[in-house]
């Protein structure tokens, strides 16, 4: 054990990437620009949603968690979309064809969903729809980061990145979530949900017209590692038979399981402490935000310190996140616990993802990234659920509270499966190749 928490700085195994700090950094900012990008229509449209279906609709708490447990059932088929990006090629453009195709079909569709009345069927329509568009456009992405990542060993870079980036139309959309909520109260429903699917079509035309963009520093340093006339059941048997994928989706599940922080959360802060939608917005965005110096932290410590290392370090820091909540009685004391909690996960979630993209099969990553996107819908999901029954019986947060604290735990045996190869070594030091004979050597042609 203690062995295991002794710090790494990992030995020079493999070669140190030539990519200078200026193109990653370039790299960096043209994901991130996307990040955002795509992050803003779901938080501008979904949580003024979720508050109409509570306050409008006067939706219960195993309602809405069961609104969220259908809308969401796109992305529990979210590997095929991965899938689907690794092995087609929209107008033989890769992936900036899935972004400009998809980016231009959701803009249209936001348009239509704008005129159509603001009821429970039309929200529920647009969620389940809207959210295939965005699939094609996040595996194109996740896929060009998970590559990016592994061929030019930058998977901490770009992990803390991607956690960091992601957190800005996150925090926009929760602070703002509250105050457009007012849009879909009473007479005003129809025009403001008019607004809202228009704002988030306008932010799709502009996505669209991103993926046209062609950086030297990302699409000059990638190779496509599948190739031609590859069989696409092939693929899938080598996705399968990936053993590295196993422990790391164990640890992300784990991570992400999270019984109490959805819904019960929001009774529990506005039934309980009597927040507004406005303040629960804002406790949010304080969380969300309170990751960052965590996020920016593994940027620099990922370069320096095994990710085993960091793994551990990072799980052990989070564990008494949620411990704050169950000492809260008054509003003030739950703003003021918000970024710390927040803080004391950043670091963790960029380690986690970290592990993922060094996780994924040469060739597809895009099915690998999408197949942990949508293991989280469903994980989450099943929290989610889980957490309002618990609160529901009990009628106290603190049960959810210990269920939180022991999933997390649980993440520190598990590290235990990974296979120590893959976590042996600081960012920038390509791992040193595993054992992993079901994988065979891609051929490798030039990308487009």
């Amino acid at each position: 054990m203690a062995a295991a928490g002794a710090l790494e700085t990992g030995s020079d195994v493999a070669p140190r990437t030539a990519h200078g700090s200026a193109a990653r950094l370039r790299i960096i900012l043209y994901f991130g620009g996307l990040l955002v990008l795509i992050g803003f229509p779901e938080s501008v449209i979904n949580i003024p949603i979720s508050f109409f279906l509570k306050n409008k609709l006067h939706l219960a708490a195993h309602q809405m968690a069961i609104f969220g447990l259908i809308s969401t059932i796109p992305m529990y088929f979210a590997v095929v979309f991965g899938f689907v990006r690794d092995v087609w090629s929209p107008f033989g453009h890769g992936d900036r064809g899935f972004v400009v195709s998809f980016g231009a079909l959701g803009a249209g569709l936001c348009a239509g969903f704008a005129f159509a009345p603001p009821v429970y069927a039309t929200f529920l329509a647009a969620a389940l729809i809207l959210s295939a568009c965005f699939l094609f456009i996040r595996s194109a992405l996740r896929g060009l980061i998970g590559t990016i990542g592994q061929q030019q060993a930058m998977s901490g870079q770009v992990s803390a990145a991607v956690s960091a980036f992601e957190t800005i139309p996150a925090v926009v959309g929760l602070m703002a979530g509250g105050l457009l909520s007012s849009l879909l109260e009473g007479d005003k429903a129809a025009r403001g949900a008019h607004i809202l699917f228009l704002v988030g079509g306008g932010i799709l035309v502009v996505i669209a017209l991103y993926g046209v963009l062609k950086p030297r520093a990302v699409f000059d340093n990638i190779r496509r590692e599948r190739a031609a006339g590859t069989r696409l059941v092939d693929d899938l048997r080598r996705l399968v038979r990936h053993a590295p994928i196993y422990p790391a989706l164990l640890i992300w599940l784990l991570w992400q399981f999270v019984p109490g922080l959805g819904t019960p959360l929001q009774y529990f802060l506005q039934d309980t402490l009597k927040f507004s939608d406005a303040q629960y917005g804002v406790w949010f965005a304080l969380y969300f935000v309170g990751g960052v110096p965590g996020f920016l932290l593994y940027g620099y410590l990922c370069q320096r310190f095994t990710l085993r290392t960091l793994m551990i370090g990072g799980t052990l820091l989070a564990l008494p996140m949620m411990l704050p909540l169950l000492i809260i009685h008054q509003k003030i004391a739950a703003m003021a616990v918000a970024g710390m909690m927040g803080a004391f996960g950043g670091l963790a979630g960029a380690a986690f993802f970290d592990l993922i993209i060094r996780s994924c099969p040469k060739g597809l990553q895009g099915s690998m990234l999408m197949a942990a996107a949508g293991a989280l819908a469903i994980d989450g999901q099943l929290g989610n659920i889980l957490g309002t029954t618990l609160f529901d019986h009990f009628h106290n947060f603190t049960v959810c509270v210990v269920a939180m604290t022991v999933t997390n735990a649980l993440i520190l045996p598990a590290i235990l499966l990974v296979p120590r190869h893959l976590i042996a070594t600081p960012d920038g030091v390509a791992p040193a190749a595993g054992p992993d004979l079901s994988e065979p050597e891609p051929v490798i042609v030039p990308a487009i």
